[in-house]
């Protein structure tokens, strides 16, 4: 057995330095912990640089690791709790090269459907919108600014995995690229609960290329850029609900597009 490393080993050290944006961005890299998200990252060539697996995990999941060309760094259980944000670590943990895409690159060949996030303020909404455009078949989803980084540990977990199968745009100014979209041959729809269309009656706007815009969890998708979409939509609910959650809205939305497409 290779020697373990421990919480004060140089790899280890570097690593932990990935739970925060900063040491993420600095170095081009993030973490992915669990079975699911490992899988998944070691099915996309090149993504992965290494994995650290405690020695419960290293047994667990020897037909994963046992078949990888990708190093496996057997680590203590501390040293794998401080590369954690849950409250029991499943001990595997994938370092993994950080998947953004320009938004030119996504603008140039528009896919059929995609996803803008305005101002999105939770990780975990962030990973389950991702998790969520995946199974709809959606090509990107593009995060403006200020919105949530989809490579935070939280947002790496809720999706599930899905982080690894679409476009990822960080950054983006939506305020140039939904123009850019429509240029393009897109369709830009904003949902809002008081938008003056109905979902189930847009009918040849969810034909595609379709960009859906989602904004902020409390205050909605911000008035400049609503006004920029081609139609503000609203979902029709027949019960006494206020409103819908952001993640639950956005799985309606993409999942009507999904059947007109």
């Amino acid at each position: 057995m290779t020697e373990l490393l421990t919480e004060r080993s140089a790899r280890i050290v570097a690593a932990r330095k990935l739970t925060r944006r900063a040491g993420r961005d600095a170095a081009g890299l993030f973490l992915a912990e669990g079975r699911q998200a490992v899988v998944e990252a070691l099915a996309d060539p090149g993504s992965v640089r290494e994995v650290f697996a405690t020695e419960a995990a290293l047994d667990a999941h020897r037909d994963l690791l046992g078949s990888t060309a990708v190093p496996v760094r057997p680590v203590t259980d501390r040293a794998a709790a401080g590369l954690s944000e849950t409250v029991t670590p499943q001990g595997l943990v994938a370092v993994c090269a950080l998947r953004d895409v320009p938004g030119g690159d996504v603008l140039a060949a528009p896919p059929r459907l995609a996803v803008a996030l305005a101002e999105l303020a939770d990780p975990g909404n962030a990973g389950t919108v991702l998790r969520t455009a995946d199974a709809c078949g959606a090509g990107a989803v593009v995060f403006g600014a200020g919105s949530a980084d989809p490579y935070g540990g939280k947002a790496v977990r809720s999706s599930a995995g899905s982080l690894f199968h679409v476009d990822v745009v960080r950054g983006a100014p939506l305020e140039e690229f939904l123009p850019a979209w429509q240029r393009a041959g897109g369709t830009v729809l904003a949902a809002d609960g008081g938008g003056e269309a109905r979902l189930d009656e847009l009918g040849g706007q969810l034909a595609g290329p379709v960009l859906w815009l989602f904004g902020n969890e409390a205050r909605g998708v911000p008035a400049g850029l609503a006004a920029l979409a081609d139609a503000r939509v609203r979902i029709p609910m027949r019960g006494r609900a206020e409103s819908l959650n952001l993640a639950a809205a956005a799985a309606i939305c993409l999942y009507a597009t999904q059947l007109a497409q």
